[in-house]
């Protein structure tokens, strides 16, 4: 694996990855066994808007803190300040508009799949940037709170959405 040099750091990887892939497996047959059809995944997708709708809300706020007091999230975690924290507030921005985003896609959460599609790789990607700054020592372990909030417990209803999107495909609304 480029970028993995000892073998522990190569057999944790790999235990990552199958550990998610195993996850995602386990809540597809969920939500499979659930839902007979596309048309009956997708006729009361309430779930799917109120989710959207949450991540919305929680993006845009977590975006506003990051732009107003781009030092605080560094200092309750013990953390030197950075010294750039524009970066930080940067950041803040783009999560700020992941949450507009994912209101826009709330509105029909099948239709607009391509926005939680986005959404979810930056919340996989993420959360695989942080274990390596962790593994290297940069990041702190309590830093991963951030982690946990802003991507993990979004995988699973992210990927029911997309999987009820892809069950969807190729039909038409009645």
């Amino acid at each position: 694996m480029p970028g993995v040099e000892s073998p522990a750091q190569q057999i944790s990887c790999v235990y990552s990855e199958n550990v998610l892939i195993t996850s995602l497996g386990y809540f597809a047959e969920l939500f499979e066994d659930s839902c007979m059809s596309a048309i009956d995944c997708t006729k009361n997708d309430s779930w799917m808007r109120w989710v959207l709708y949450a991540a919305g809300a929680y993006n845009m706020v977590w975006g506003a803190v990051a732009i107003i007091v781009p030092l605080w999230m560094f200092g309750a975690a013990g953390m030197e300040l950075p010294r750039y924290p524009e970066f930080w507030q940067c950041i803040g921005m783009i999560v700020g508009v992941y949450g507009i985003g994912y209101i826009i896609a709330a509105s029909d959460p099948i239709r607009h799949w391509p926005i939680v599609f986005v959404g979810f790789l930056g919340k996989v990607l993420g959360p695989i940037g942080f274990a390596e700054a962790l593994w290297s020592e940069r990041l702190p372990l309590v830093f991963g709170l951030n982690i946990v909030t802003n991507d993990l417990i979004w995988w699973v209803p992210f990927s029911l959405i997309l999987l009820a999107a892809w069950k969807n495909r190729g039909r038409s609304e009645p």
